[in-house]
Formats: C-alpha cells, sequence, structure tokens
C-alpha cells in the first residue's frame, strides 16, 4: 500500500499495567473517521478522508494511488478537482499562437464548452460527458463543420491537462467518442461570366481585387493589405507578405496566414489592371498595429484603401460592397425592405481563389505548384478540395488504357496460339 490510513476517532496509549489500548479522541463521533495519508512524487504529503465504515474504500484508494505511481499514471487529487474552466482559462492565457487564431478559441470555449462542462473536475472527465456535451452541441450548432473546429479546441485543452498532469487521459479521444463529422463541401467555381459580371459591379476603386483574387488567388486579408509594386508591377512575380486582418475587433498588419510568405505568377493582363487601377486611385500610406492591437506601428503603402484613406475592413466590405456587387450581377437575391441580404458563404470572395484554382487546374497545372501559388501547407489539402476539378483526368485514364490495348492485335495470342506453330 502506497501509504496508511489514520482512524481519527481512536488512538493508541499506554495503559497503566504498561500495555498499549486503544481509547477514544476528542474527535469521537464526529467528521470523518478515516484519513487516508501517502507522499506524493512531489514529496509533499497527500490524503483523502473518508466516513465512518469505509475502512476498506480507503484502502482501495491508496491501493489505486500506488497502481498509478507504479504505471507513472498518477494525477495529483489536488490537479485534478481544478475544474474545467479554470484550466481553460489559464490554458488559454498561455497561448503564444497568432491572435487572430487564438480569438476565435477562446469565443469557442466560452460560448460553446464552458456554459456545459466548465465546472466540472478535471479528474472526473469521462468519455459519456464527451458524448452527452456533443449531443448537446449538434442542437446549438447545426453546421458540422464549425462543431468539429469547436472539438477540437475542447480536445486541445484537455490533451493539455493530461501533459500537464492534470488528468490521466482525454476522454475526446476514447474510442467511443466521435467527432463530428467533416464536411466535405464540393467546390463549384464561378464562370468567367459570372467573375466578370461581379468585377463590373463593383465600385471601380475595387474592381481590380476581382482581378488580384481571381487572377493570383490571394485571399481576402491578402488583398487587402496588398502593397505598392515599386517596380509598377513589371516583373513576373506577385510577392505576397502580408495581409490586414481584424484582431479584436482592431485592424492590425500580419503576414500571411501561417506566415507563409511567398510568390505567385502575375499575369501580364493582372498587371495591367493593377497600374490602371494605381493610375486613377494613387496607393496610400496606412499605418497599423503589427499582429496584435498592441503592437508596434508599421506603415505600408497599399494598392487599395478606404476613399477618404485608411485600410479596408472585412466585414464592412462585404456587407456594404461585396454583396451588393452580388445582387447586381444576379448571383443572390436583392433583399427585401429592412432585411439583410441572404447569407451567400460560397459567394464570398474565397470564391474567387477557388476560381483561380479551377482555370490552373483545367489548363493542366499540377497540383503541388497550385498548393504553393494558393499558400497551401499541405499539397494533400489542395488536392482534396479541388481534386474533382481536374477536368479530363478520367478521360486521360481511358485513353491510357486503351493505347496499351490498341497496339494488340485482335486475333488470340495465348496457349493454344503457341501449340499451333
Amino acid at each position: 500500500m502506497a501509504g496508511h490510513i489514520q482512524d481519527r476517532w481512536f488512538k493508541t496509549e499506554d495503559g497503566a499495567d504498561g500495555k498499549p489500548k486503544r481509547v477514544k479522541t476528542e474527535r469521537y463521533g464526529s467528521g470523518l473517521r478515516y484519513r487516508a495519508r501517502y507522499i506524493g512524487p512531489d514529496g509533499t504529503e497527500k490524503s483523502k478522508s473518508f466516513p465512518d465504515k469505509q475502512k476498506r474504500l480507503a484502502e482501495q484508494w491508496l491501493n489505486h494511488i500506488e497502481v498509478d505511481m507504479s504505471r507513472q499514471q498518477y494525477i495529483d487529487p489536488a490537479a485534478g478537482r481544478t475544474t474545467f474552466r479554470e484550466y481553460g482559462e489559464k490554458w488559454l492565457a498561455s497561448q503564444t499562437t497568432d491572435p487572430t487564431t487564438r480569438v476565435p478559441v477562446e469565443v469557442q470555449l466560452r460560448k460553446h464548452a464552458f456554459p456545459y462542462m466548465g465546472t466540472r473536475p478535471l479528474d472526473s472527465f469521462r468519455p459519456e460527458h464527451i458524448r452527452d456535451w456533443l449531443s448537446k452541441l449538434e442542437v446549438a450548432v447545426p453546421a458540422s463543420s464549425y462543431r468539429r473546429v469547436i472539438f477540437a479546441s475542447v480536445s486541445s485543452v484537455l490533451s493539455a491537462a493530461v501533459d500537464d498532469e492534470y488528468l490521466a487521459r482525454n476522454p475526446c479521444r476514447a474510442r467511443s467518442v466521435r467527432p463530428p463529422a467533416p464536411a466535405a463541401p464540393r467546390v463549384t467555381p464561378w464562370t468567367r461570366e459570372r467573375l466578370f459580371a461581379v468585377r463590373a459591379a463593383l465600385p471601380k476603386q475595387y474592381q481590380a481585387m476581382a482581378d488580384a483574387g481571381g487572377g493570383c488567388g490571394l485571399r481576402q486579408g491578402e488583398i487587402f493589405g496588398l502593397p505598392d509594386d515599386p517596380d509598377d508591377f513589371e516583373g513576373e512575380w506577385l510577392h505576397v507578405v502580408n495581409q490586414v486582418k481584424v484582431v479584436n475587433g482592431h485592424l492590425v498588419f500580419a503576414p500571411p496566414k501561417r506566415g507563409k510568405e511567398r510568390k505567385v505568377p502575375l499575369p501580364r493582363r493582372v498587371a495591367e489592371a493593377f497600374r490602371d487601377h494605381r493610375e486613377e486611385f494613387p496607393p496610400v500610406d496606412v499605418t497599423l498595429p503589427w499582429l496584435r492591437p498592441d503592437g508596434p506601428p508599421v506603415t505600408k503603402r497599399l494598392l487599395f484603401s478606404l476613399s477618404g484613406g485608411g485600410a479596408v475592413r472585412r466585414t464592412d466590405f462585404n456587407t456594404r460592397v461585396w454583396k451588393v456587387a452580388l445582387v447586381q450581377a444576379g448571383v443572390i437575391p436583392q433583399p427585401r425592405a429592412g432585411e439583410r441580404h441572404q447569407a451567400a458563404r460560397e459567394h464570398g470572395m474565397h470564391a474567387l481563389r477557388h476560381f483561380y484554382a479551377s482555370v490552373l487546374l483545367h489548363s493542366g497545372e499540377n497540383v503541388k505548384a497550385l498548393s504553393t501559388y494558393l499558400g497551401h501547407t499541405d499539397p494533400g489539402f489542395t488536392l482534396r478540395v479541388y481534386t474533382h476539378l481536374m477536368e479530363g483526368a478520367d478521360g486521360r485514364a481511358r485513353k491510357a488504357v486503351d493505347g496499351l490495348y490498341g497496339d494488340v492485335d485482335s486475333a488470340p495470342d495465348g496457349p493454344q496460339t503457341a501449340q499451333d506453330e
């Protein structure tokens, strides 16, 4: 046994005859009778109290402690009593990832995890609790893709709790827990006609944005943060080195997604559109903090800006400019008086990147090169998203195999032929 059990109701004293005898203590009949005690790996004493007639449970508890220590699965009971919210808050405060990544995770935990499981001690978590939470989450969040993101955030917190020895194992990884199914949206790229219809419907000062997205595959934030080219866009490559993002309601400059600066081919016609744009709408200097609202100020000369100067804000642009253009181009219906525009996630500015990918794949560009141009970390992700756009792949496969058989004479050429010779 890892320790010993103290009986608080009785103590041993020497009698008048010099022999030890049991006598009642001042605590006899009140409070919890048994106190199981042991020395933890950190050298400090740990204990847990049990009521009268539960000495066997105290012994079992100590036995479990001993087994956990021998298996190196020991969890300090005091740490295990830390609630999920308490540890989650501590985990959030210790994150060093991009602020724009931390903010959504914080929202996910505070809105969809802490209200359900925040008061539960870490050492009490079982797979059933995660399954129960997922069933409630399914009602609160219809989108399976977003539920999967929330689940991943909760699992990350619990994995960190395991690493910090607050928890023996992550219940999110139990075989009986099924994460929300990944969404498998089939990208339907815009047609050339739709792209240019939306471009024409944009205010003139923003029309070249459609060229940056549809002709170079830039993300929305990268378009907003596209710097002016001192060489007047005469080169063959466009350097993507920063973007404009929103962090806690504030605009900031930041590196491209996942810090992946890159070069993308600059088509001649797109370069002409940029030069025409800068001629009519001269670039302006914009100063924003770097990476965080309290980051050091950085000044960049941006190709696209607001009419009165300043960087373009995503939410304002999407609501007041982009969706208005979608209506004029016939992509989404005109909202009724007093109503908002129809939700159109598949027709956001990201649709320009999908168009770019479809054009390159249709022209025969390989997936690895496309992945580099898009700034994806894994070419496999690019393939999973766009493989169905590789038009003609099935036809090429059929022709390749037919070509093998095309040179074979239709006459039998098997064992029976050899026997005739």
